[in-house]
């Protein structure tokens, strides 16, 4: 397998996607945005906004770049920004003072806010570019695809079964998930910064 997919790369690209965008934190967001709605719809909800994060995350990574550039953005600008941002969201799920927000009946919450920002937010989106960057092989570039693939099928799974999921973990076990992950989350956000400034001052921002 190791000639067709680069096995450490794949992990180190899942184990990190899947800490920033958080499957098992989605839940309690994912429950609170489609509360009052049929179960279809909540079905429906799931695989909307996995597909919208999905198609958010590929476009970066193909993209990304141009984008940037055409933006006159460097890529550490992007970096830093995104983790002062994720430094944010990891202090408020430390602390517990997360808010999360309320439906409109009448609004798509598969598209805007769960598809993006909730998924993909600036910290995948910055992590999906710079596994993208140092992709020197074939193994290298199934290992990134099948990671990011992964990861949005273990968002489908979290939020498409998100009541049975809460039932098993109830909200204490939701509490203390919540807090782990602000921990990464906050480690990560950490070094995304700090790889920035080392950017910056090596000429590359």
């Amino acid at each position: 397998m190791s000639s067709v997919v680069d096995g450490v790369l794949l992990v180190e690209v899942f184990v990190t996607l899947f800490v920033i965008m958080d499957p098992v934190g989605t839940v309690p967001i994912f429950l609170t945005l489609t509360s009052g709605r049929s179960p279809a719809t909540s079905r429906r909800y799931a695989w909307q906004a996995v597909a919208v994060s999905f198609l958010v995350i590929t476009a970066f990574a193909f993209f990304g770049q141009q984008i940037l550039s055409y933006l006159h953005i460097s890529l550490p600008a992007l970096q830093c920004a995104g983790g002062l941002l994720l430094l944010l969201v990891a202090l408020e799920l430390l602390t517990g003072n997360e808010q999360e927000p309320k439906a409109n009946q009448d609004a798509n919450v598969a598209l805007v806010p769960l598809g993006t920002p909730l998924l993909a937010g600036p910290g995948a989106i910055v992590a999906t570019m710079l596994f993208v960057e140092g992709i020197d092989s074939g193994p290298e570039l199934s290992a990134v695809a099948v990671g990011i693939v992964g990861v949005h099928v273990a968002l489908w799974a979290a939020m498409r079964y998100s009541l049975p999921i809460l039932k098993v973990i109830r909200d204490g076990g939701v509490m203390l998930v919540t807090r782990i992950a602000g921990l990464l989350l906050s480690a990560i956000a950490v070094q995304l910064v700090a790889d920035a400034v080392r950017a910056f001052i090596a000429g590359e921002g």
